[in-house]
């Protein structure tokens, strides 16, 4: 793929393809001279400066860096990470001095990141024994401790564990242990259906057949318990009282990236909810709080990361990829064009923006998760999509420079 080939049809006037060139070898070089580490004896990869390394991040880390051909940081990120699973099968989901999470499972993207690096190379062997069994522990310790009134549906500690940090007043901020998330569990059907096709790849057919069966209830779960048809939007539940915690976040349209919930919901997220200016689509969107819902706001208010409006381009790709599965192309390109024009005109890339303004805040610059707004416009475009559990070829990009190890 040639840079040109990222440029959306639609885009301000200065987004030209030698800028966005700029802008990726710059990205390119941050990543390779700040973001490499080595950490007992591996090189991993991190988008922070300094140098935590996170659960989440490093899925959509890795899936920008499948288009620079490096798969490498699949394997290392993951072996990293099991290598530190307690008994039980629990996973801190960071690892680095800066800010420990002793008590927050790794959220469920470690099958997801492994099946990535796996489907590039074609290599499963590594997986085969020691880390094969570990990814079944880290995914039973959802179902058996994150869980507590067993009706198949996981719980978040807190707002902090979400990584939607501070949406306290959708899950408690921390060690409240009582919302069974709509996106936890969106993860977790997409890390079963990981898991089945890494089972397969391994010859493990009845694994495998567990996993897809798994992955299938918990879909159902997720359309029958968090669905209000009144206001036609997805809820947390609270395992304490069973009612749904009635507040619009973007983890609400996040069952969308699941490709599998009736066409006439979909329907109505996209209609009612995500177009709707006084709600997500913001003059740069995706809003992760709607404008109308009670503590709304966008600029940060200390030092913390918000999540309470600002627009996120994880957030962003999972809800485009959403549209993309539900047939909305024509909304996933506008999408992806907003968010192109977004993180171009910034000076550098940064950690998230304004939805409002399109201004870029936190880290600065930033080499994460954010990289993936570079190439949004071409999946739009061309359906192309990385993150497919059973896609097995890649696009890499054209360009003298792009290249990390």
């Amino acid at each position: 793929m040639k840079i040109e080939d990222l440029l959306p049809a639609h885009r301000h006037e200065s987004c030209t393809p030698e800028r966005l060139r700029k802008r990726l070898l710059a990205l390119a070089a941050d990543i390779r001279e700040k973001g490499v580490r080595f950490h007992n004896g591996r090189l991993v990869v991190t988008g922070y400066a300094y140098h935590e390394l996170y659960d989440w991040d490093m899925y959509f880390e890795n899936l920008f860096l499948s288009y620079l051909g490096c798969a490498d940081f699949c394997r290392n990120n993951v072996e990293m990470f099991l290598d530190e699973q307690h008994e039980s099968g629990f996973i801190a989901r960071t690892m680095g001095i800066c800010y420990p999470k002793p008590r927050h499972h790794f959220k469920p993207f470690l099958a997801q990141t492994a099946l990535l690096g796996c489907r590039q190379t074609g290599d499963y062997r590594w997986l085969d024994g020691k880390y094969y069994e570990k990814l079944k522990k880290y995914i039973d310790y959802w179902f058996w401790h994150c869980d507590s009134d067993k009706n198949g549906l996981c719980f978040w500690d807190g707002s902090d564990h979400s990584g939607m940090d501070n949406q306290a007043l959708r899950l408690g901020y921390d060690g409240v242990m009582e919302f069974e998330g709509v996106d936890l569990n969106v993860y977790l059907v997409r890390e079963l259906r990981a898991m089945a096709q890494l089972a397969l790849e391994l010859g493990k057919v009845e694994d495998a057949a567990s996993f897809s069966a798994h992955a299938e209830r918990l879909a159902a779960l997720i359309d029958a318990v968090f669905w209000d048809e009144e206001t036609g939007f997805y809820y947390d539940r609270s395992e304490r009282t069973g009612e749904l915690n009635r507040v619009k976040c973007v983890s609400g349209l996040l069952p969308l990236w699941l490709g599998t919930i009736p066409a006439a919901r979909a329907e109505r997220l996209v209609r009612e909810h995500l177009l709707n200016p006084a709600e997500f689509w913001l003059p740069y969107p995706v809003a992760t709080w709607a404008k109308n819902e009670q503590g709304y706001y966008q600029e940060r208010r200390g030092g913390e990361c918000t999540w309470m409006g600002a627009t996120w381009i994880p957030t962003n790709y999972m809800v485009l990829h959403g549209l993309m599965l539900h047939g909305y192309r024509a909304e996933a390109e506008a999408l992806a064009e907003k968010t192109f024009d977004m993180v171009l005109r910034e000076a550098t890339t940064r950690e998230y923006y304004n939805g409002e303004t399109g201004v870029g805040q936190g880290m600065c610059p930033f080499w994460g998760w954010s990289a993936l707004g570079y190439v949004m416009a071409a999946e739009a475009r061309t359906g192309y999509d990385p993150a497919d559990p059973l896609r097995r070829t890649f696009e890499t990009l054209d360009l003298p420079g792009l290249e990390i190890l």
